[in-house]
């Protein structure tokens, strides 16, 4: 096996706390990714965690090995990147993060043109609409919609995405058409909300004649894919938010149907996250350039249309 295979593992085991984990992450079986772990221990004539069934935990050496090892992947990584600037042919694996709707709509369309462009660079692609940590998931771009949370990582910003507040014909004739926001804070509706673990956000924002303020919203169901929220509006089970990109067909064939007009959510944020060391990787810097000029161009068109 690789010394550096070994080290790359070794790292993600340390970061992630688990050898399942990191297997799964690294693409390899629980049993390769134990034995490389082994092989670096007999290498260095140390070991690097204390396992027991039920947990691992990094030995003293393991800690100082671990800001060590990281250092000598950089260093690689690095060296790889001036090679593939050089001769303008990247090379290496790609880990891609994004929302849901973004990545589904967005980037997942688009991802087959950029291997077949760069042959030589596989990508990964994780959808998911819960925060991501970019830097414990060992990722090297994540897609967000809205504010990100981590100040250390540099942020590459896309487009303001218009919202809408939207329910199905038959939602408003049971319950129905609510203008502005106080009419839904106070009324019987059911607002459908986007929902996971860590999720801090209980309130609409909405733009008001005063000014942006957040309102109260209450509903019985809620999940954390917000393709799930656009099935159950156009089922006329209640009001969701969704960035106009995500649901323009619905919206021109009168499936669902704009609600609380005079007071419509605030634009979301769309960006890329990325840490200074990604950016310097020809081929985490060329991915973003090619799906931003094409997420630019589809949101232009569902937003004119």
């Amino acid at each position: 096996m690789s010394y550096f295979d070994n080290i790359r593992t070794f790292i993600r085991v340390y970061e992630l706390g688990s050898m399942s984990a990191a297997a799964r992450d690294q693409r390899i079986s629980p049993a390769v990714a134990s034995a490389r772990i082994s092989q670096l221990e007999a290498h260095l004539d140390v070991r690097l965690f204390q396992r027991t069934t039920r947990s691992l935990t990094p030995t003293e050496q393991g800690q100082l090995f671990y800001e060590g090892a990281c250092g000598v992947l950089e260093a690689v990584e690095s060296a790889e990147a001036s090679i593939g600037d050089v001769t303008d042919n990247p090379r290496g694996t790609l880990y891609i993060a994004a929302p849901l709707g973004v990545g589904r709509r967005l980037i997942a369309p688009h991802t087959p043109a950029f291997t077949a462009q760069y042959p030589l660079v596989d990508v990964r692609l994780r959808l998911s609409d819960r925060n991501i940590d970019l830097t414990a998931e060992g990722l090297d771009i994540s897609f967000f919609l809205g504010r990100p949370a981590d100040s250390n990582l540099r942020i590459r910003k896309i487009a303001d995405c218009q919202r809408v507040l939207c329910a199905s014909p038959a939602y408003i004739a049971a319950h129905g058409h609510p203008k502005t926001g106080a009419e839904i804070e106070r009324g019987q509706h059911n607002c459908l909300n986007l929902r996971y673990p860590g999720a801090t956000e209980f309130q609409w924002e909405l733009e008001t004649p005063e000014g942006p303020q957040k309102f109260n919203v209450r509903g019985r169901i809620e999940c954390d894919d917000g393709d799930v929220l656009t099935d159950w509006a156009l089922a006329g089970t209640g009001i969701a938010m969704k960035p106009t990109f995500e649901i323009a067909e619905h919206l021109r064939s009168g499936a669902l149907v704009p609600v609380v007009e005079e007071t419509p959510p605030l634009p979301v944020q769309m960006a890329c996250l990325y840490t200074h060391r990604r950016h310097q990787d020809p081929k985490a810097r060329l991915f973003m350039e090619f799906m931003i000029e094409r997420i630019e161009s589809a949101i232009r068109a569902t937003e004119q249309s």
